[in-house]
């Protein structure tokens, strides 16, 4: 297709010049226990991270978010917390994570930790003491202990089915040593869920907040920010939450309204602090995306995951409805837009784009399932992240995309991980695949991730060719052309532009003029055709090599200077 004259629709309008640092910032996701080992154990560590920070500040984002590194038993891999104001032994030392903090802030890197607020660890003090306190204590109050159904009391106090599968609900031995009453865990049976009626619960959170921005942190991204306020009478619910992880607020303990009472006290904290402004980022699997929206007022969060963007499938007219519509609803509320493809709970964007268009994304790949087409998922995948990063608003990045690393999809059962896989008995292959520890060098011990050579889930062999030194200054490599996007990014002040939908192509190719500090036309050829840049285009950077007459092929990414 050739195209001479673009014709477009304005969709989203510049923002501010002098817009905040997060409305238009790419934050890359570390994952603690898989970016890199410092003491040679085989789990990743906040000393290890640190030696890593030059990495980060080569590749351009400008901030990093560290999943969970507080004390905990490591039930689900560190989201469950038995104590939020310290860091876990097998991370670190608090000491550690401060270095770690001035260290990456000398080196313009702003650092955003996670939050855990919908469940502690059942190792958390407050939860040891509800044990031992016994039915109707103050200390149960704290969490969502209900007397069970039954004469003797034996069945669960709802239907409720945790995310991880099976009950949502675990009986507790009491201290005379007689079955007693259960709690309600919506995730593992090692998290209880707290009660967030109790002020106490309440009063404690914004403490943990205060705590951490009194060290000099960014902000938080919180977990399940939907989750937190149930329905009081626990009624049951014959939804399941495992069939949609966006539920609507008719359900009796997701997205409820008195969510917001809770996060308006969180903004008006932050906004006590400044020099950098400190921001909370959701993650609320939330349907319409209208509700979600609301997370996003003034008062409340500055960011949510765009999680209708990273489950979209791989077709031009998804791409255009989906990215008009996440503007459209957070342009409604004055709040920026987030763009996220890959992170710790999802396959890895690489695999997942290389199973058929159509299918609901799988949670975990197994040997014997069908496998992703490896070369064809690392193409779509490129131009997946050069579309993302070309549209205004904040770009997220999950550690390792940035080496096209894809999910390892014939993990044995016996070394997986994820509570997910143990729960629903390997019905659910679970996140261990997208969690796989980092290769560093191709030719050392671990590919570099630790000097012993030990890991905590095992490398795929094809993660050696993608290790991060033998694609360093390699053209065409992925890392290279990740520190090219981010930094034309930077340059072009493509998060903070406006955004005009591009008309003149056909059905199958999604672009657009973005109004940065210039123009720029962000293409993707989805079809099966090759098609033409406009006349007098330049292009400033291509996902893949272009026709030899310079047109577009399929599942290809470019900008190009109008």
């Amino acid at each position: 297709m050739t195209v001479t004259v673009l014709d477009s629709r304005p969709i989203h309008a510049r923002d501010r010049a002098d817009a905040s640092w997060w409305r238009h910032a790419v934050i890359y996701q570390i994952y603690p226990r898989s970016f890199a080992d410092g003491d040679g154990n085989g789990i990743g560590d906040l000393p290890g991270a640190r030696s890593r920070l030059p990495y980060l500040k080569a590749l351009g984002v400008d901030a990093i978010w560290f999943s969970p590194f507080y004390r905990s038993p490591q039930a689900d891999a560190g989201y469950d917390v038995a104590d939020y104001r310290d860091v876990d032994s097998l991370f670190g030392t608090l000491a550690d994570f401060e270095d770690l903090l001035s260290d990456a802030n000398a080196l313009g890197l702003k650092v955003i930790v996670d939050l855990v607020p919908n469940h502690t660890s059942d190792e958390h003090a407050w939860f040891q003491a509800a044990l031992a306190a016994g039915p109707g204590s103050p200390e149960r109050e704290r969490y969502l202990f209900r007397d069970g159904k039954g004469a003797a009391g034996q069945t669960p106090p709802n239907n409720w089915k945790s995310v991880f599968g099976g009950p949502a609900w675990t009986r507790v031995i009491e201290p005379d040593g007689t079955p007693g009453q259960w709690y309600l865990h919506l995730f593992d049976v090692k998290q209880p869920d707290l009660n967030w009626e109790h002020p106490q619960v309440r009063a404690e959170f914004l403490d943990i907040i205060d705590f951490w921005l009194a060290r000099g942190v960014a902000g938080f991204r919180v977990d399940v920010a939907n989750a937190l306020v149930k329905d009081q009478q626990l009624p049951d619910w014959d939804g399941f939450v495992d069939d949609d992880p966006r539920p609507t607020s008719d359900s009796p303990m997701w997205d409820k309204d008195g969510v917001h009472e809770i996060y308006r006290s969180w903004r008006a904290l932050l906004n006590s602090y400044d020099n950098p402004e400190r921001i909370m980022c959701a993650e609320s699997w939330v349907n319409p995306p209208e509700r979600g929206a609301l997370y996003l007022r003034e008062d409340e969060f500055h960011q949510a995951f765009n999680f209708d963007f990273l489950e979209c499938a791989w077709r031009a007219r998804d791409l255009r409805d989906v990215i008009a519509k996440s503007l459209h609803v957070n342009d409604a509320v004055d709040a920026t837009t987030t763009w996220v493809l890959s992170n710790h709970d999802v396959v890895r964007h690489t695999s997942r784009l290389g199973l058929p268009v159509g299918p609901r994304r799988p949670n975990g790949i197994g040997a014997d399932d069908p496998q992703p087409d490896a070369q064809l998922g690392l193409r779509r995948a490129k131009a997946a992240t050069l579309l993302m990063l070309g549209l205004p608003g904040s770009a997220y990045i999950y550690q390792g995309e940035e080496l096209g690393l894809p999910d390892h999809t014939a993990l044995p059962g016996e070394v997986r991980q994820d509570p997910t896989f143990m729960r629903t008995e390997g019905k659910e292959k679970g996140r261990d695949g997208c969690r796989i520890p980092l290769p560093w060098n191709a030719t050392q011990p671990a590919l570099g991730f630790s000097a012993t050579g030990r890991t905590w889930l095992p490398q795929p062999p094809e993660y050696a060719a993608l290790a991060a030194d033998a694609q360093e200054d390699v053209a065409g490599s992925t890392l290279e052309f990740y520190r090219a996007a981010i930094g034309l990014r930077r340059d072009r002040a493509l998060g903070l532009g406006s955004l005009a939908e591009v008309t003149s192509y056909g059905a199958d190719v999604v672009a657009y003029v973005n109004g940065g500090a210039a123009d720029t036309l962000v293409l993707v050829n989805l079809g099966a055709d090759s098609v033409s840049l406009p006349d007098g285009a330049q292009v400033l950077l291509s996902s893949d090599a272009l026709s030899p007459d310079g047109s577009v092929p399929t599942d290809t990414a470019v900008w190009a200077r109008l």
